[in-house]
């Protein structure tokens, strides 16, 4: 298989993220979604509205969210919308809760764990995705990335805690007291990225990760660790898997001696297994080309 390209800037700015995109030379058609996670109130790792303004806007895209399957903020519409105007993203374009309406069933064709994902029912509004992700540790996955935001990020409520619970429960309420085998939630992720992608096809979607406020938390942390190591940049790609490869082993390869904190989150919990079986599954390339556009 022909190795993928990852393009790369160590600059992070609104007008690098204008460049990166534009260097995947990939138009992005119709009405446009821009996946993103808005952040859980107290955390303040999430990406800034104003880095992401001037490609949004570009875009005339409109900002996608689900709400979350946790006792936090977000799992209300009402309170969620709430969090999306305080954080600024209602400023810059139009938002959307897409389950906050409802929800559809979309299938998982030849997945690992799953045989379908529930996701908010307004996916059906949107002719492409931008999945615009903050690379960053999760306390659960090891770390959030591009794959993390298709599955989790894009599933309802419901869908959020199919996906944790590896196809059993439904139910937000029960799920965390019934949480299965730790790499039967990452191959089902990895599933829940498949169903999102085989529904809009994969020639809709491009990826942007950018990682910078590296904690070992995720922005739905409402209390995230403090970063213990510096940004280190921009990536994009047409390969989820590929993306988030290339962040990981960023990561892993740093000279940054603050780095440890996040090697450690990330392999304790198995992280690399995600991207492992995106790439059992099909959704990319493991071996990857980085070009640096800085040069």
């Amino acid at each position: 298989m022909e190795k993928s390209k990852v393009y790369f800037t160590s600059e992070i700015s609104s007008e690098s993220l204008i460049k990166i995109y534009d260097k995947l030379s990939t138009e992005l058609k119709g009405k446009v979604a821009v996946k993103i996670s808005t952040g859980e109130p107290g955390g303040h790792n999430f990406l800034n509205p104003n880095l992401i303004s001037g490609l949004v806007n570009k875009l005339n895209g409109t900002i996608i969210e689900c709400c979350t399957a946790y006792g936090g903020k977000r799992q209300d519409p009402k309170e969620h919308w709430k969090t999306i105007d305080e954080h600024g993203f209602k400023k810059i374009a139009s938002c959307d809760i897409m389950d906050e309406f409802g929800e559809i069933e979309i299938p998982v064709i030849n997945g690992l764990r799953l045989d379908k994902d529930i996701v908010g029912k307004n996916i059906d509004l949107y002719d492409s995705i931008l999945c615009l992700s903050h690379f960053k540790g999760h306390a659960m996955g090891g770390f959030g990335g591009a794959l993390k935001n298709m599955s989790i990020g894009i599933a309802s409520t419901h869908g959020k805690a199919y996906i944790h619970s590896a196809g059993k429960l439904t139910d937000p309420l029960k799920i965390w007291s019934n949480l299965p085998e730790q790499d039967y939630f990452l191959e089902s992720m990895a599933d829940a990225a498949k169903a999102v992608i085989d529904y809009k096809k994969k020639e809709n979607i491009v990826y942007i990760n950018v990682a910078n406020n590296l904690s070992i938390d995720c922005d739905c942390d409402s209390n995230p660790h403090k970063p213990e190591m510096a940004d280190i940049g921009i990536f994009a790609s047409l390969d989820p898997v590929a993306i988030d490869k290339a962040c990981y082993d960023a990561v892993i390869n740093s000279k940054d001696p603050g780095k440890k904190a996040l090697i450690e989150r990330m392999n304790s919990r198995h992280g690399i297994h995600t991207i492992d079986s995106a790439f059992k599954l099909g959704l990319g390339n493991t071996e990857y080309e980085i070009i640096n556009i800085d040069n």
